[in-house]
């Protein structure tokens, strides 16, 4: 033992060079000599080397490779107590400018390696933080050895490095991004053993301890650290399932990007990102039906993932804005309850979304908002929902703040709403809505939107043929309604009238049209109307003039009145002289055209009328009013 420390003190640790080189030879001949004894001194022989390790003399440095090589081939399983401080010294080396010191400490390394697979008492727990804590150099020969050092011990039987995996995986995954080509390779190999082993050993995993470090690296730039990171991910969703959800912002943040790539070498990253997405969607309908109480466990970060799909559906592409839309019909769907506590977070995305370039993203958009618009929770089935006059509120102030949305998607938005909800109700909110604008401008042209919509779309068939037969009087209610909004435009009014049938009144109409000034704009909706009288949608009209109906020949000759000679004017007119010219006669009428008459004789068309001058009185005081600003603009100009 004195020998032994005359030779660390004294010589392994002096300042000539040679004596050191001469101590740590002194130190490798005594354990040979020692042999089995050698183990009682491990401190003594151990710790003097490891100091020259880190000399500043080359050779010391050989030497001491060469001597701690020696030392631990004859301790063997002695070293354990000291491995870590043994690891520590020769990870080092690997990087050594000398390569004589690089090729002794291989040599030890191989010797280490060898001992930790025999050796069942080797502390795994407690090597792993050290290798850890060298896992981030940048090094390369460093990064080499410590996934050489991993694949060695994954190979220990009963190691069970899944279970330490979340110390480590953050730094594995940065040395997978390596510029090196042989490390990635050897990184991405070890990755993937580790995945097969998770796959096979699910219960002795701590997903919620790794999945946020795969989150992280899946946003990476370098493809294959990507891929790694995504597919372990569509791993975790498959293996954990329900334990993944309250995850789901941080995945979905992470996936979503993904779904818009289209290059080659991305076309995999996609396709595990859609696997993802879709299968983490059916986690959320896997567990619908549970109570309330496992449903709060299950979705904590809801307001997260909202947060997540609202950010997408406001700056992603198109792909991901189609993806956090089904999310969000999905959840609708699925947690109706939970997702109305967020809904004044979600519609007014929404509503932002209906200006998309993609009609496919606005019909998913629409979708949502109907989903949304229908929910009634356990109020009455019959009546109208809070949430469905609240969002044609707001759709109304969209289309009034933003007037090239109404004019470029406004007739495609309403009409896939009425596909959607229930036309009829639709109509009357929007009427009932409009009847208080105090935009005259907004309200003639919303109802000549509503109007040619009304009269042009397949979509609103039903709702035609319910104002067309207008035999009860739920659809004589509409009639009232729809016309007490139809008075902002003056033809608008008059193609309801003869929709509805009501002829005598339509003929009442068109002699206070008559007396009105006469615009351009008015012109343009009556040129409008005579294409529409010669569409399919008005076959019924023009069968009817077979009958001889005087007030709807009369309306008839009092558009060609109102019209100037123009194309409109020679249609109108080809019209009439088809129609033969009969006397007129008494025909006895249909069970339907009876009650038709009866449940239409409840509607006060005076007051109609009245309210119809009304309405034409006050466009015309605000077309004066404009025109006077104009001039006076003028004049202020010049």
């Amino acid at each position: 033992k004195k020998l032994l420390k005359v030779l660390g003190s004294d010589f392994a640790i002096s300042q000539n060079p040679h004596m050191r080189k001469g101590g740590l030879i002194g130190l490798a001949a005594m354990a040979i000599g020692l042999g089995r004894e050698s183990g009682n001194y491990s401190g003594e022989l151990i710790n003097p080397i490891l100091e020259c390790l880190s000399d500043a003399d080359s050779r010391v440095r050989y030497y001491a490779c060469e001597s701690l090589y020696n030392v631990v081939k004859v301790l063997r399983e002695n070293i354990i107590p000291y491995f870590n401080e043994i690891f520590g010294a020769t990870s080092g080396l690997v990087a050594d400018p000398d390569q004589t010191v690089k090729n002794g400490s291989e040599l030890i390394d191989r010797l280490l390696q060898e001992i930790v697979t025999e050796n069942s008492k080797f502390d795994i727990e407690n090597f792993i933080p050290v290798l850890r804590e060298r896992m981030y150099t940048k090094e390369r020969f460093v990064r080499q050895f410590i996934v050489s050092w991993l694949t060695v011990l994954d190979s220990v039987p009963d190691s069970q490095m899944a279970k330490y995996l979340p110390e480590f995986l953050d730094p594995l995954f940065i040395i997978l991004d390596d510029p090196s080509p042989e490390i990635s390779t050897m990184c991405e190999k070890q990755l993937g053993e580790f995945l097969s082993n998770i796959i096979k050993n699910p219960e002795q995993v701590d997903f919620a301890g790794m999945v946020n470090i795969l989150i992280v690296h899946s946003q990476s730039e370098n493809v294959t650290l990507q891929m790694m990171a995504i597919t372990w991910i569509q791993e975790f969703v498959s293996l954990a399932g329900k334990d993944m959800l309250p995850y789901t912002s941080g995945i979905l943040d992470s996936v979503l990007p993904c779904l818009a790539y289209d290059t080659q070498d991305k076309k995999t990253v996609r396709e595990i990102a859609h696997v993802v997405n879709e299968n983490l969607k059916q986690l959320i309908e896997a567990e619908h039906g549970n109570s309330q109480v496992d449903q709060s466990v299950l979705y904590p970060n809801l307001e997260k993932t909202i947060q997540v799909l609202t950010k997408h559906l406001q700056r992603g592409t198109q792909q991901s804005k189609v993806a956090a839309l089904d999310w969000l019909h999905h959840l609708f769907i699925q947690i109706p309850e939970f997702m109305f506590a967020h809904v004044n977070i979600v519609t007014p995305v929404l509503l932002k979304t209906l200006s998309d370039h993609s009609d496919e993203v606005v019909i998913l958009d629409l979708d949502v908002l109907a989903k949304i618009s229908s929910y009634r929770g356990d109020k009455d089935p019959k009546s109208t929902s809070v949430h469905f006059k609240q969002f044609i509120t707001n759709l109304l102030k969209l289309f009034s703040a933003d007037r090239n949305l109404l004019e470029l998607k406004g007739s495609f938005i309403i009409r896939q709403l009425c596909v959607l909800l229930k036309a009829e109700d639709i109509y009357r909110s929007f009427s009932e809505l409009l009847v208080h604008e105090e935009n005259l401008r907004f309200s003639r042209l919303m109802v000549e939107t509503l109007s040619t919509i009304l009269l042009t779309s397949s979509e609103l068939y039903d709702l035609r043929s319910m104002l067309r037969e207008l035999n009860s009087r739920d659809s004589c209610q509409l009639f009232c309604c729809l016309y007490q909004t139809w008075c902002h435009s003056q033809i608008a009014t008059i193609s309801l009238c003869l929709l509805c049938g009501c002829y005598s009144h339509t003929v009442d109409l068109i002699r206070l049209v008559g007396e009105q000034e006469v615009t351009v704009e008015m012109l343009t909706e009556l040129d409008r109307l005579v294409q529409l009288l010669e569409s399919p949608i008005f076959t019924f009209l023009r069968m009817e003039l077979l009958d001889g109906d005087q007030d709807l020949v009369s309306a008839m000759y009092g558009l060609l009145m109102l019209l100037p000679q123009s194309e409109a004017f020679r249609i109108i007119q080809n019209r009439l002289a088809c129609v033969p010219q009969l006397q007129s006669r008494d025909k006895p009428k249909t069970k339907k055209t009876k009650k038709k008459i009866k449940v239409a004789e409840e509607i006060d068309f005076a007051a109609l009328l009245d309210h119809f001058q009304e309405m034409t009185e006050k466009h015309h005081l605000l077309r004066r009013k404009e025109k006077t600003q104009m001039l006076l603009a003028k004049h202020n100009q010049s």
